[in-house]
């Protein structure tokens, strides 16, 4: 009688498999993703017509309730799912940079430019100021950025480039 004996796989044996499901769920999940988003445009447009036209109560309650459905699909389709659970810190978000902080400065910037009575010279004046200091706060990550890039593409040219004849 002979038993046989299955060993474990060893470690990373599956990896490449798993990269590869991840990145065709990856794929499935953006074409999903980006159809929600490309047939809410219409969908919210047409919402807030019907809003402004027959003014409900509260204002903007199909408007709102179409955000709300697209927020649900959102999280149902969880595009980055698959690096959920890494720890990793690279994933914090600077309050101050979000799209909304940003707009929302950007929106300061012009009332109180418009407050003062100002020309569209000065207006345009304060908004790249804004911009350029929006630009300087961010510069850190870019940077490190540039660097992650350089650094992959000096690790993909030592993998492609034959070696070199001694």
């Amino acid at each position: 009688m002979t038993s046989s004996l299955s060993l474990p796989p060893p470690p990373g044996a599956n990896d490449h498999w798993k990269l590869l499901r991840d990145v065709l769920v990856f794929q499935l999940k953006m074409l999903l993703d980006n159809a929600r988003d490309f047939a809410l445009m219409p969908v919210s447009l047409f919402a807030a017509l019907i809003d402004f036209v027959f003014k409900g109560n509260p204002p903007g309650k199909l408007f709102y309730q179409v955000l709300r459905w697209g927020a649900h699909s959102e999280r149902i389709i969880n595009v980055y799912s698959a690096i959920e659970g890494e720890g990793s810190d690279q994933s914090a978000v600077n309050p101050g940079y979000t799209v909304d902080a940003v707009v929302a400065r950007l929106e300061e910037v012009l009332v109180r430019e418009c407050a003062k009575g100002g020309t569209a010279a000065n207006v345009k004046a304060a908004m790249d100021q804004a911009i350029n200091q929006l630009h300087k706060g961010t510069s850190g990550p870019q940077a490190r950025a540039r660097e992650a890039v350089a650094r992959a593409a000096d690790r993909w040219r030592g993998k492609t480039e034959p070696a070199e004849p001694r």
